[in-house]
């Protein structure tokens, strides 16, 4: 999506979540992911401004890049390597916020911009890269778990349902300075490895690789802002969530249509 966007007849709003999001999408499609961070934010803005439509961006917890800050609060600016291979995806959505909140100081355009962490639930890819949802398939496949590194860096996982709620409340809001959906809850990602075994009642082993270049050490939403203003906070805890989950890929492997899985942190 980096080509003009043109519809016709009135339109209320602009939900932009076009980008490859996770670590083994962005890391193959480098150039797509900057283009549609820039490219692409820029043409559904002008879309924005010319329907007169609430525009609202999906950012990221990459925006705070490896933080030096725990947790991070909206107001932490990053720590983010702009030429590192996880820099595609981390500088293409902080361009996307500048320029986001450019065309609301110079043309008035309604915006919104949500800074998504860790999500997961039915639904996601068996091959996406995500941490959760490999560990899940590989545990059912019976095949190793990767954990890069010793698998103390930690993440924050958000119940999809809980994120779509937080965005939801966002997006019907008047805030317009970027707000934290993510759950608070922190978990390292050896401890998500055990819990999958856990709940998966598998016996695979878990396999240490080296920790891949850039990847944060810690991740975890401040959501002080989300409570206050939005009066929004997570309800699915990572267990109910993983059951659930669980449950989506037992059906998909019942189907035989789970695939292998190559894991990253993100």
């Amino acid at each position: 999506m980096t080509e003009y966007v043109h519809v016709s007849g009135a339109l209320d709003g602009v939900l932009h979540f076009a980008s490859p999001a996770s670590p083994t999408d962005y890391l193959d499609l480098p150039i797509q992911t900057l283009k549609v961070g820039s490219l692409g934010t820029h043409k559904v803005l002008g879309l924005s401004k010319a329907k007169r439509a609430r525009f609202l961006l999906a950012s990221t917890s990459e925006v705070y890049g490896d933080p030096l800050v725990h947790p991070q609060p909206e107001s932490y600016w990053g720590n983010v390597n702009p030429i590192g291979p996880r820099g595609v995806y981390d500088e293409a959505k902080r361009f996307s916020e500048a320029l986001t909140m450019a065309y609301q100081r110079a043309h008035g355009v309604d915006t919104r911009i949500v800074r998504i962490f860790n999500t997961f639930g039915p639904r996601m890819r068996p091959g996406d890269g995500r941490v959760v949802s490999n560990f899940i398939v590989q545990a059912l496949r019976g095949e190793p778990l990767t954990v890069y590194g010793d698998g103390s860096q930690t993440r924050s996982f958000c119940f999809v349902s809980d994120e779509v709620e937080g965005i939801y409340r966002l997006f019907q809001s008047e805030i317009t300075q970027p707000i934290n959906i993510g759950n608070p809850a922190e978990f390292r990602v050896g401890e998500l490895a055990e819990l999958v075994l856990e709940l998966t009642g598998s016996t695979s082993e878990i396999r240490h690789l080296p920790l891949p270049e850039d990847d944060p050490k810690t991740r975890q939403p401040d959501i002080a802002l989300a409570r206050e203003l939005l009066g929004w906070e997570p309800e699915t805890s990572l267990r109910e969530g993983l059951v659930r989950t669980i449950e989506y890929f037992r059906r998909l492997q019942a189907e035989k249509r789970l695939g292998s899985a190559t894991v990253l942190t993100g």
